[in-house]
């Protein structure tokens, strides 16, 4: 059951001051979730997804950090299992055409470089994992350049959020595409054990260090020790 409604209808009015004239939807509450996921599971029809490590998340709130490669990193993530996860995504994205897909599936809006986006993303991400919801986290800030490496994390994000849910499990959460099999796409996911993190005695680098080893050992892809947004730009 969703907890303080009162103050989830106040972060909506601020959201429409942080972008108005945006449609965001009701983030971590879209009351269409289920079913969104319902008919996304009609894209198994077309993929063929493998997921290991189940059983290592419990019913509850957890924050899953993941690798990026493709946009369907978190579609993957939630096509077989009925658990609620919300993302942050950026704004941009509620500007587009397809806007429709996040607003259905209540993503959490961030605009890059806002400190009040920030701060409002982060209030909302906490109620999101509150309510025993679970909160996506991809801190490579990006996608893949190469669709398959491991690019630095950023902290920006992922420190605060875990450093305001300091008991909520945390579980590196990897995604690859192998090619094809009998004509569907083959999607490998790959959940771990809960870390052993603890905000209260791990400084930011000890956290990003036990992150990043996690996603490596669990994913085996190669790392690249810059940030995927900065190769991006090398590149353009």
């Amino acid at each position: 059951m969703p907890r303080d409604p009162d103050g989830y209808r106040v972060a909506l009015t601020r959201a429409r001051a942080l972008y108005p004239g945006v449609r965001i939807g009701r983030p971590g509450r879209a009351r269409t979730y289920w079913a969104t996921i319902a008919a996304m599971r009609l894209l198994r029809l077309r993929m063929s997804v493998h997921v290991t490590g189940s059983e290592n998340v419990r019913p509850g709130a957890a924050i899953l950090v993941g690798n990026h490669v493709s946009a369907m990193d978190p579609v993957a993530a939630v096509m077989t299992h009925w658990w609620r996860v919300t993302a942050f995504t950026k704004v941009e994205v509620f500007e587009r055409r397809g806007a429709v897909f996040f607003r259905l599936m209540g993503q959490i809006p961030l605009r890059r470089g806002d400190e009040e986006s920030s701060r409002w993303a982060l209030d909302m991400a906490t109620r999101t994992l509150a309510d025993g919801g679970k909160l996506g986290l991809y801190p490579e800030g990006t996608r893949s350049p190469d669709h398959r490496s491991l690019h630095r994390l950023h902290k920006r994000i992922l420190i605060p959020v875990i450093e305001a849910n300091p008991d909520v499990p945390i579980h590196a959460i990897t995604t690859s595409y192998p090619g094809k099999r009998h004509g569907r796409r083959r999607v490998e996911v790959a959940l771990s054990p809960a870390l052993a993190i603890d905000p209260r005695t791990m400084d930011s680098d000890e956290i990003v260090t036990t992150i990043r080893e996690a996603l490596l050992a669990l994913g085996g892809m190669p790392y690249v020790d810059a940030y995927a947004r900065d190769i991006k730009a090398s590149r353009a």
